[in-house]
């Protein structure tokens, strides 16, 4: 039998939710009946449109999609000015303030305490400079990645006209906008990597193939790739090589596939990764062939011993990721921020955009490690642009702590994580830079924060994954994380090994110190992390990563355990709130 939420779907999904959303939104809050908002809250994720939390009734988050990370000139500042103008809420963060954009791991953003009453004003706004939050939640094809500076940098095959064809032709397809669950595509070009095959649905990697005595450049297909659920997957090999003229039809022959043929049952075990599991990469192979006319030709050479992007390799075999200042291949450059955890305030944004408009061609592209890149920038501007002080607060030379950071939303509006990330991983980091030493030669410590196993922080692959918890601590019930280390993608790709579990918050700090400072002391020379992680062993790093309360961090919501309306505030929750944000009294 169906899983329940094929039914709702069943009735009404994809573009069609639209106009029942902007019926909503004219009515107001209220108009939404309240037995049935679970239902419409489901709907509205295609549209990018994401109900926040118990207790921020009213409240949305909404996600934008822009294939492979690029912004045009013009669009953050769109985005900045909306979230200046509508995403502020009933509540200040602590580290944040009020009225900022998150970038995304996906190489998007989101917004959060938007009212359902500004959602069409907010389209409006956004769709005129060409952003579109459609297909951007819900079970459908989420955002593509790619290499963010696809065309700008040196790549083996050209992916950028690949990538665009893919959004236009197969996630703007409206007969498959009801996948199973969330579908991830990725495609590569370059050969770092930073795509990140291995953990998506589908990806394709460039390789190369000698046929008939002829170099011909191409790609290699692997698919059910994946992190949540503490049940990762390496995505696996079809041994297939295709031709960039064939890329496209390939991707849609699997989007198919799994459209018609994925677990529509059971929910916890039907995203790609367990649909490969089921069915094997032989028998997917083999349906492919049969649904694409052309020649099948077994896998090439793939370029992965190259790959850098978060691969645990030596600085000097190349970028692990894109902050700093780098070369295009045009001989201009492109400049890449580090903006820890991924929240920039609205101000920055729109300053942001005002700098890639003065020193270069107003493009800004995004990363999948929640880093924005100003674009096209000549030699005779690159001094006055890092003169700039919005990269003295978001510089392209961080310390090694904030450049390897990553997290996701956590308990401030999540409904399924189970520990705030944001705002303490921004303390952390901050703690770690002033307490903890690391090697000059080691320029980056990869940290990944998900508030739950879900791990859309990608905590998976991280040198140090922390995965929000519950533990009790002095009788009370307080946040926690379980960590773990020595995760990576690249050649071999690695997930976490977890080295404690249920550790409080507040007793991190400490753990990674002494892991951090075990490494800088017992590493050899030239060694990286993930490198001494492998040599060292488990069990003795066990022994290492002992928790303890440090002096100079102040956990913020140690106690909140998602028992507050906001982990930051102790007060009642206003909402429910009306379209101008005041609250609806439960006696009307």
């Amino acid at each position: 039998m169906p899983h329940k939420k094929e039914a709702i779907k069943g009735e009404l999904y994809g573009d069609a939710v639209r106009e029942k959303l902007e019926e909503f939104a004219e009515q107001g809050w209220e108009s939404i009946p309240e037995d049935e908002r679970e239902e419409w809250f489901s709907r509205f994720k295609f549209w990018g449109v994401f109900h926040h939390r118990g207790g921020q009734e009213s409240y949305f988050m909404m996600r934008l999609t822009n294939c492979g990370g690029i912004l045009e000139p013009d669009q953050l500042r769109a985005i900045g000015e909306v979230a200046r103008d509508y995403a502020k809420g009933p509540a200040e963060n602590p580290e944040f303030g009020n009225g900022w954009i998150d970038l995304t791991t996906r190489q998007s953003i989101q917004l959060h305490w938007l009212k359902l009453e500004d959602i069409p004003e907010i389209w409006e706004k956004l769709e005129a400079v060409g952003v579109s939050s459609r297909s951007a939640g819900g079970d459908t094809m989420r955002n593509i990645s790619g290499c963010p500076v696809a065309g700008k940098a040196e790549e083996y095959v050209a992916s950028r006209p690949i990538l665009d064809e893919i959004q236009e032709t197969i996630r703007e397809d409206d007969d498959l906008c009801n996948m199973p669950r969330k579908f991830n595509i990725s495609v590569t070009g370059c050969r770092q990597g930073c795509a990140q095959d291995s953990i998506n649905d589908i990806g394709l990697e460039p390789a190369h193939k000698f046929i008939d005595g002829e170099e011909i450049e191409g790609f290699n297909v692997r698919v059910g790739g994946g992190l949540g659920g503490r049940e990762p997957r390496e995505a696996r090999p079809l041994d297939l090589f295709v031709r960039p003229e064939h890329a496209v039809e390939t991707v849609r022959a699997f989007v198919e596939y799994y459209h018609e043929a994925g677990n529509r049952q059971n929910r916890s075990k039907n995203r790609a990764r367990f649909f490969v599991d089921e069915h094997g990469t032989d028998a997917i192979r083999d349906e492919l062939d049969e649904r694409l006319d052309f020649e099948f030709e077994s896998a090439g050479t793939d370029f992965r011993g190259e790959y850098t992007y978060n691969a645990g390799k030596r600085s000097g075999h190349g970028a692990h990721d894109h902050v700093g200042v780098y070369d295009q291949k045009d001989g201009k450059n492109y400049v890449g921020l580090s903006v820890p955890v991924g929240r920039l305030s609205a101000e920055d944004a729109i300053e942001l955009a005002d700098l890639a408009d003065r020193y270069g061609s107003g493009e800004v592209r995004l990363t999948r490690r929640q880093n924005p890149l100003i674009m096209d920038v000549p030699d005779a501007q690159l001094d006055a642009l890092l003169g700039e002080s919005l990269l003295e607060k978001h510089s392209p030379e961080p310390n090694p702590f904030v450049q390897g950071a990553m997290a996701c939303t956590g308990t401030e509006f999540c409904s399924l994580a189970l520990t705030e990330t944001k705002a303490r991983m921004a303390r952390l980091l901050r703690w770690l830079g002033d307490n903890v030493d690391v090697p000059d030669d080691v320029d980056r410590i990869k940290m990944h924060f998900s508030g739950c196993t879900a791990d859309c922080g990608q905590a998976m692959t991280a040198d140090i994954g922390l995965q929000g918890m519950r533990a009790r601590k002095d009788g009370q019930m307080v946040e926690a994380v379980d960590v773990g280390v020595g995760g990576g993608i690249g050649e071999n790709p690695a997930f976490i090994e977890w080295v404690r579990q249920r550790v409080p918050a507040d007793e991190a700090p400490g753990m990674i110190k002494n892991i951090v400072e075990a490494y800088a002391a017992l590493r050899s020379e030239g060694q990286t992390f993930r490198e001494w992680v492998d040599a060292t062993g488990h069990e003795t790093i066990v022994e290492l990563a002992e928790p303890h309360e440090v002096e100079g961090y102040e956990d913020p919501c140690l106690a909140d355990g998602k028992q507050s309306w906001y982990p930051f505030d102790d007060g009642e929750s206003p909402a429910p709130t009306d379209g101008e944000g005041q609250p609806i009294s439960a006696d009307d």
